[in-house]
Order: structure tokens, then sequence, then C-alpha cells
């Protein structure tokens, strides 16, 4: 029960009271603790479901971007077997913040779509915080059309802050990369799956989430704009941030009942980052169970899906 070596501050009666578990446990050679390690397990279970069953919009914010939150290239190594990645735009460079390949799910061959964000400053700056420049979106356009050549599902992962804003991506045209992705994965012809298992930033993500099935990690955020920014704008305040999240409803139980999304995955109590392996479980169970039906649609049948899907978005009346 080792606690994480980063902790929010919501999580840290937590991990303080783990921490003293498991310094009971060690000196349990010598004298018999048993009883106290029972009472302060029970407690700590008590504490964490106190904790994870009412968090506010903020908090679930700051949960999605946990450091040590499962990344893509986790969920890959958990759930699919024989991947093999695919580099390079054809035209400009490999971007490493958008990872793809092919892979095996219980045997079928899928393409895999993923935001890829570091474990520490030197991988941060290869994957360039997960934020894609255009390369890494004409990169994933070029093995989505690859996939429907062959006939093969699509599964993509988001979780990227948004697209890189600098100056080199708006050069080689970075809002034609994100606007060309949306018109080919609407007239796709194989299914696609796509889940936020972090952050959902903007275009940015949306640029490889327009899919017959949109899913999302119970604590995971999906929004035009992230609170930070949010509150510098609306409230000229960059200290309001927890105001700008309950403004934005951008948890994916908001998103849930907005129809935005089709599914809410369940975590472990805690977070995913707390048992990466059981997170990656019931995300295999959720993703297998949505594609199946889609596995039995043609080509038409599944672009009309996809359209019906995003047409019937934001429905509003007018009434006095």
């Amino acid at each position: 029960m080792a606690g994480p070596a980063f902790a929010l501050d919501f999580e840290r009666p937590l991990i303080e009271l783990e921490r003293k578990i498991d310094e009971l446990k060690s000196l349990s050679g010598s004298s018999d603790f048993s009883a106290e390690i029972q009472k302060l397990e029970k407690k700590a279970r008590r504490l964490q479901s106190e904790i994870f069953s009412d968090l506010s919009r903020w908090q679930v914010t700051q949960l999605s971007r946990h450091p040590l939150r499962p990344y893509f290239l986790d969920y890959v190594q958990l759930l699919f077997t024989d991947f093999f990645e695919l580099a390079g735009d054809r035209a400009y460079a490999e971007d490493p913040s958008i990872v793809g390949g092919w892979a095996r799910l219980d045997g079928r061959p899928v393409m895999l779509l993923g935001h890829q964000k570091g474990r520490n400053t030197k991988e941060n700056m290869l994957r360039n915080f997960g934020m894609p420049r255009p390369e890494g979106y004409r990169k994933a356009r070029r093995l989505m059309e690859l996939a429907e050549r062959f006939g093969r599902p699509i599964l993509t992962f988001v979780d990227t802050p948004g697209a890189y804003p600098g100056i080199g991506a708006e050069e080689r045209g970075q809002a034609e990369a994100i606007a060309a992705n949306l018109e080919v994965m609407s007239r796709l012809r194989v299914p696609i799956l796509s889940v936020v298992i972090g952050e959902g930033g903007s275009g940015g993500a949306l640029a490889i989430a327009v899919a017959n099935r949109v899913l999302m990690l119970e604590n995971s955020i999906y929004s035009v704009i992230s609170p930070e920014s949010c509150s510098s704008i609306l409230y000229r305040d960059t200290t309001k941030a927890e105001k700008a999240a309950d403004a934005l409803r951008l948890t994916a139980r908001d998103l849930l009942e907005l129809k935005v999304v089709d599914e809410l995955v369940p975590e472990p109590e805690g977070g995913a980052h707390r048992d990466p392996a059981r997170a990656a479980e019931q995300l295999g169970r959720v993703l297998r169970r949505q594609l199946a039906p889609l596995l039995a649609l043609d080509g038409p049948a599944l672009i009309d899906d996809r359209y019906r899907k995003f047409r019937a978005m934001g429905p509003f009346a007018v009434t006095g």
C-alpha cells in the first residue's frame, strides 16, 4: 500500500494514513500490530470513499492531470498485443506527442492512436507535454486512412491540454491539419472508438475524436478551453480556475448528462493512478462491448451513425 511519490492536496490525508500503515507493517516482525493495522486500514478505506465520492469539478481537473495517471502507452501495454508503431507524416517530420500503430485486441487487428505525455522533464520535452504539432495530426490522418484501406477499426486515446500553439506550428498549418482530420474522420468507412483518458483539450483533442462512440474515464475532462485560460478571459483573474471549471461543466459526468459522450468508464476508487491494471481492465471491458455492434455495420452505415451522433449534440428550445 505504499503511497505514491506525488499527491494532490486533497489526497494527502489518505497518503499519510497509508504511510503509517506501511510503517506498522514493516515493524510487525518484532511486534504484533495486526489489530492496529486493521483499524487503520478500515479508516483508510472510509477516508478514501469520503474524499473521492464527492469531488468538485476542479478536483477532477487536477486528477485528470495527475502525473502518475496511466498514459496512452500504458494502456497499450496493458490491453493490447503485437503493437507495431508507425512514425512520420510523410511530409515534414515525426511528432512523438501523438503515437500510432497496429495492434491486436483479443487477436483482432486494430489501429491505435493516442496523445502521449511524459513522466519526467526529459520525456515531456520529447513528447512536448502531449501537445501535438501539425505533423502529429497529419501522421494521425495518414494512419487512419491506412486503417480504412485495410478495413481495420480505429481506437483513439485522448489526453492533451490542446494542440501546440507555437509560431512554428502555426506556420506549418496547425488549424488546417486539425480541420482536415475532422473532415477525414467524418467519412471513414471503418468503426472509430475514442476514449478520453485524461485531458481532452479543445480542437487538439477533437482532431482524433470524431468517432462513432466517445467514452470518458470517470476522472477525465473534455472542454473547449482549460479552466485556467477560461478564468483569465472570462473573469480577468487567473486565480478563479475553480469557478471557471464549474462554469465549463467539463467532467465526464457533466458531458454524459449533456449527451456529448456515450459512456462513462468507472475508475478504481481513488483514481486510475492508484491501480492502473484495474483501470485498464475496466476500460477494456467497455471498449469490447462498444466495439462489437459497430463491427456489424458496413461503411455507409458507420458514416451515417457518426453523422447522426454529432448532429444530435447541443439541442435547445426557445420558449416564451
